[in-house]
Formats: C-alpha cells, structure tokens, sequence
C-alpha cells in the first residue's frame, strides 16, 4: 500500500535563487519538420487505479472503472506538429506546446480532456518543449504537459504529462513518441463533486506510445544536454517556488547561525513540484 509522507523543506530567509539558464544552450541551431503524409499509431494505457488515501477508487464507481477510451488509434503526423518550435532552435532551448494537437492525444486516453486556465492552474498552466538532442539523423524533444479529465461528477488531474517525440530528420517521421504520468508515491489527484471532497493516490500506468521505444537507448547524439538538465528546465517554466535554493535542516542551522538570519520552517503534505497536491 502507498502511504504519504510528511516533509519538511527549510529556507535561509533571502537565500540565493537557482540560475534558470544554469546549463547554456548550444549556438547551432536546426530546423525540425515533420512530413504531413505518414499516419503514426499509438497504444494507450490507464491500469486501474492502486491507492488512494481515502478510498475514492473502491468506493467511487467513476474512478474505480476508469479505462483507456481508445487502446489503439492512428494520427496523422500533422497531429504532432504541435509539438515543434515554429523556428529553428538549439539544444536546451523552450518553446510552447500548441494545445489543438494535445487535446487530440489526450482523447485517446479520455474523452474529456481540460488543460484548463491561467486562472485555476495559476503559475502551474502550460505546455514546454525542449530540444535535448539531435545528430544529422534524429532529434529528441522533451515535453511537460499539465491537463486533467472531467469525470462524471468530477475531475481527475495527473500530476503531470511527460514524454519524448524523437525525430526521424532524414525522412521527416515520428520515429517514436511517447507521454505519460511519471510513477510516484502520489501521482494524481481527484474532486468528488456530490462530496466536495479531494482525494490524492496512485496509478501505475497512464500512457500514450508507439511500439518503437528503443531508439534514444542506441543512439549517439552530436549535441545534447541530459534528460535530468532538460528536465529541470521544464519545471524552472511551471514552477517558481524551484527557483529558491532550498536546503538541508542541518545545512539551514549552520546558515543561520553564520548569517545571523531567521529560519523559515515550512511542513507539506505533498509535493512542490507537479498537480499531484
């Protein structure tokens, strides 16, 4: 059984924030097209649900039968248009996610997909891109997505959409794609309208993916920046409170005692860092 786990992050007050630009982008920039022709088939997944802390998949029947709408379906590859930069950029670089296009693979996961407002998801809302890699035969973008779907009497919200598109440059295909909600202790959250109440849980599997997902393991890249670098630049887009410089309790105490500053204590039931509350 997943449990929560109570943590305690502690600031320095006037700390000094993170660099957002702490890994600097290449200067060679490329292109990247896709050719509008081909069709791309994709697999979709949602395994039933695990855990939830007050037992809304057991007794609630909406989330307790929450299925894939469509386990298999093709696209043609205009649909992931919306995932590349409308000009050329280089490694480590952000664009926004064109939300037409996600809209249409999220339906394959649920019929009701939202990717909501600015003023509901607040500095949480939006759609990044980054280039992570290319050679003269492909090129992989990273992406987070933050969406949720309208239950009948509710709405669950993934803790957030991640995946990888990687580029076919030479014949301009999607050579593989792939999104979904990264595992965790807690990986989603769900409001039960009739109750007014919100839950929190875990769900193993809820994915979107071609059957090609080998290719990034086999190939050397000219230009790159790590998964975990693109990763960090994503979220420094979603998230400020990633910004600040947070440290250990040890760490914070030996601060404060050199410093002759205050110490801010903050205790959360969840994370900072995606929707999962």
């Amino acid at each position: 059984m997943k449990t929560l786990t109570i943590g305690f992050l502690i600031l320095v007050t006037m700390c000094g924030q993170l660099n957002a630009n702490d890994h600097s982008a290449a200067d060679n920039k490329i292109t990247l097209n896709l050719d509008g022709t081909a069709e791309v088939s994709l697999k979709g997944y949602i395994a039933p649900v695990e855990y939830t802390q007050y037992n809304f998949h057991v007794e609630w029947d909406e989330l307790a039968n929450l299925l894939v709408a469509e386990p298999e379906k093709r696209y043609p590859t205009s649909v992931f248009h919306a995932f590349l930069p409308d000009k050329a950029v280089s490694v480590g670089k952000l664009w926004q996610v064109e939300e037409e296009g996600v809209l249409a693979l999220l339906r394959q996961l649920h019929p009701n997909p939202n990717l909501g407002s600015k003023s509901n998801y607040g500095d949480s809302y939006g759609l990044w891109a980054c280039l992570r890699a290319y050679n003269d035969a492909y090129a992989d973008i990273v992406f987070r997505i933050h969406a949720e779907f309208t239950l009948n009497g509710g709405r669950f919200t993934p803790s957030q959409f991640t995946g990888h598109l990687v580029i076919d440059r030479i014949r301009e295909k999607v050579a593989s794609f792939e999104m979904y909600v990264p595992e965790g202790v807690l990986n989603f959250d769900v409001r039960r309208n009739s109750t007014r109440t919100i839950d929190v849980g875990f769900c193993p599997q809820i994915e979107l993916r071609t059957g090609t997902q080998n290719i990034l393991q086999e190939t050397e890249f000219a230009e790159s920046i790590t998964q975990e670098e693109a990763e960090r630049k994503l979220i420094l887009r979603f998230y400020k409170s990633q910004q600040i410089n947070w440290v250990s309790l040890e760490e914070a105490l030996a601060l404060a005692q050199t410093q002759q500053k205050p110490v801010h204590a903050i205790s959360i039931d969840g994370p900072l860092a995606d929707e999962s509350c």
